[in-house]
């Protein structure tokens, strides 16, 4: 997936920054991205060349069998010449763009990749990935060739005339004339840029040159930007089946941690309960004929184990699916959630009708963990849990007024919550700066 830094690179001044606007010319993303028009033409020269050369040799071969190996060559190379140009972008622009997807030969009928050259040839042709960096060799070298005019003209036009002052000794010099001719006529009638003023208007007219020149340089730059991430990156599909790969590994992995949690917790709670239980009565059993007294009160404690094991099956039944959640709806489950959590929770729900299952039982468990984050670690007096629905998203908002300072950094449990999101096309967002209050925004697909 294709990233880039933003409208100003990092660290740089807000856009509209008069003393940014000054310093531009000076600045090293503008040199960059000036390289890279410069750049950028004898490459698109190469690039083209190599396409249309290689593509027209295989297409003038294809009545030989040369003709479809010279165009899976044809387009290997593209591919090569595309990741050098990737790399350029990510040198000098601060682009990152993902490799495309590889090419893979075809299956055969016993389910294994088929190998061989012709198997490599004819998956080189039918990647799509292949020819869309073909496309770019011929759209490219028109651009590149406008762009490298119009940083050259920008970039001489306006340094020469800002320093103006500092070389017009050369017309005198070498010329025989006292500055830049305007204009002039066979008569012997000139104008030339010779007095204090015209001088000074000369300067300023170069200054303003220079002004314009970063963020003209900046639109060249983007169409660039757009051409490289769209033509030599990964298709959306691909993208979209890799999001999917990760999202189900995410998937997977949460469930088997959920699993775990369960049989930990069944395990230690009420499976040793009930083994403690059965064992007590086994005694009580014994000594029912021997005193009955002492049966007696052991059968009592059991039944005290009995009603502890039964509290604990409830909750973990209840951190399974909860009961209200399917019976009665998430507004009615939140509330409910809301009113265990030791911080005041102010429950607003306004949704017109219920979601999809598995979306409430994810937005609950979102809501739980975040309501146990307050009251574990936040400090926090009140706390305050919103629910909506925007057009086909489910929106969660929980905000308290505790110390602040969480993250979704490497490590935290919301760094975990905002992976579970993620597996189902769902965004977690945290505001929380040091001294609070803190909100946190959880979205998540309607259906």
């Amino acid at each position: 997936m294709a990233t880039a830094y933003g409208p100003y690179g990092p660290g740089a001044e807000p856009r509209g920054s008069f003393a940014a606007a000054l310093r531009a010319p000076f600045g090293g993303r503008v040199w960059r991205e000036f390289l890279y028009l410069l750049v950028s033409l004898p490459m698109a020269i190469l690039f083209f060349v190599y396409t249309v050369t290689m593509i027209a040799l295989g297409a003038g071969l294809l009545i030989t069998f040369l003709g479809i190996p010279v165009l899976g060559l044809a387009l290997a190379g593209c591919r090569g010449l595309g990741s050098v140009e990737r790399a350029r972008a990510r040198a000098l622009l601060g682009l990152e763009v993902a490799a495309p997807e590889p090419v893979r030969p075809r299956s055969g009928k016993d389910g294994r990749p088929r190998t061989g050259p012709l198997a490599w040839v004819g998956a080189m042709l039918k990647s799509g990935a292949s020819w869309r960096h073909a496309l770019y060799a011929l759209l490219h070298l028109p651009w590149a060739i406008f762009g490298f005019v119009v940083a050259i003209v920008l970039f001489c036009c306006g340094w020469g005339l800002a320093t103006y002052p500092l070389w017009r000794w050369t017309f005198s010099a070498f010329g025989e004339q006292p500055g830049i001719q305007v204009w002039g006529d066979h008569n012997g009638s000139a104008f030339y840029l010779d007095s204090p003023l015209e001088i000074t208007a000369t300067c300023a007219v170069g200054v303003v040159v220079l002004l314009l020149t970063p963020p003209t340089i900046r639109g060249l730059t983007a169409v660039d930007r757009l051409m490289v991430s769209g033509l030599l990156g990964p298709s959306r599909l691909a993208t979209r089946v890799w999001e999917l790969e990760s999202d189900r590994g995410t998937v997977v992995d949460t469930a088997a941690a959920d699993l775990r949690r369960i049989e930990r917790d069944l395990h230690d709670g009420a499976q040793a309960r009930l083994v403690a239980l059965a064992m007590d009565l086994g005694l009580a059993k014994e000594k029912l004929e021997e005193d009955p007294e002492a049966a007696a009160r052991m059968v009592d404690e059991a039944h005290g184990e009995v009603k502890l094991a039964l509290q604990e099956l409830r909750d973990l039944a209840r951190g399974i699916h909860p009961a209200i959640l399917t019976d009665r709806g998430l507004g009615p489950a939140l509330s409910a959630l809301a009113a265990r959590c030791t911080v005041p929770v102010t429950v607003t729900v306004d949704l017109p009708h219920r979601p999809a299952a598995a979306i409430e039982g994810i937005a609950y468990f979102t809501v739980s963990e975040l309501l146990q984050n307050i009251s574990k670690h936040s400090g926090a007096r009140n706390a305050g849990l919103d629910v909506w629905r925007a057009e086909d998203r489910v929106m969660l908002q929980v905000t308290d007024d505790g110390r602040g300072g969480a993250n979704t950094s490497a490590g935290s449990g919301l760094a975990g919550l905002a992976e579970r999101l993620d597996a189902v096309d769902g965004i977690l967002i945290v505001h929380s700066p040091p001294g609070g209050p803190t909100t946190v925004t959880a979205e998540l697909p309607w259906r």
